[in-house]
């Protein structure tokens, strides 16, 4: 049975998050403070988080960016706040999703299992079972089976949900993809006007791989359109 942890201090969210989710199977513990829950969450096995911004003690964006240093596990942010600025930042610090309130406990439920279903499959080599080894593309090398990246032999590091949208483009080269249709590729559900999420992956994948991010070789913006990955 999957673990997941909800760090939130409004009791009444946080048991309607809860009561959905144990209703599909999963096991669920509860905390309202942002230091107990970044403890729990660095200790406690868990296997998805979905974490409020705003906490007593350390805040949601602290939380996102601790356990991104330590684990490589979904994390869902949930939040009133829906400013733009707030998903660049929850997305920068290594948050998957971004769901903001109010919302419907059954799609934070759908998320839950997207993010879960994926993250057993991308690491766990389901994904890479029928592909190459190594993805050469110019001075850009892609190990899908180690989850690694080199550009120029230096390995670069990326998150499991950067380092998947990065696979998906080079092993569909040279197509316009836009934003809604990468973020139902990659995230396994309808984009719902989360477009901040596929833009903010796409530039932190860009400071990492290309020469100059500004004038991008490999992952082209095609206006109006969407992205190409140039090989």
């Amino acid at each position: 049975m999957k673990r997941i942890l909800i760090i939130e201090d409004d009791p009444y969210i946080a048991e309607l998050q809860k009561d959905y989710l144990q209703l599909n199977d999963f096991e669920v513990d509860v905390t309202g403070d942002g230091d107990d829950g970044l403890a729990k969450a660095l200790g406690g096995g868990y296997d998805l988080l979905i974490v409020d911004l705003q906490l007593p003690g350390t805040d949601g964006f602290g939380i996102c960016r601790k356990v991104r240093e330590k684990l490589d596990i979904p994390v869902l942010i949930v939040s009133a706040k829906n400013e733009e600025i707030d998903k660049i930042r929850g997305f920068g610090l290594g948050a998957d999703d971004f769901v903001t309130k109010p919302f419907s406990p059954g799609e934070l439920v759908a998320r839950a299992k997207a993010h879960l279903s994926r993250y057993e499959r991308f690491l766990g080599g389901g994904r890479q079972a029928a592909g190459p080894e190594v993805i050469q593309i110019r001075e850009l090398s892609i190990h899908p089976e180690a989850h690694r990246v080199y550009v120029h032999g230096r390995e670069v590091t990326l998150t499991t949900k950067e380092f998947e949208v990065l696979l998906f483009f080079a092993t569909h080269p040279n197509r316009v993809y836009s934003k809604e249709a990468l973020f139902e590729h990659i995230w396994g559900l309808e984009s719902s006007g989360e477009i901040a999420t596929v833009t903010v992956h796409i530039s932190r994948i860009r400071e990492k791989i290309e020469g100059d991010p500004a004038n991008p070789q490999f992952i082209e913006t095609v206006w109006g359109a969407g992205y190409r990955f140039n090989v």
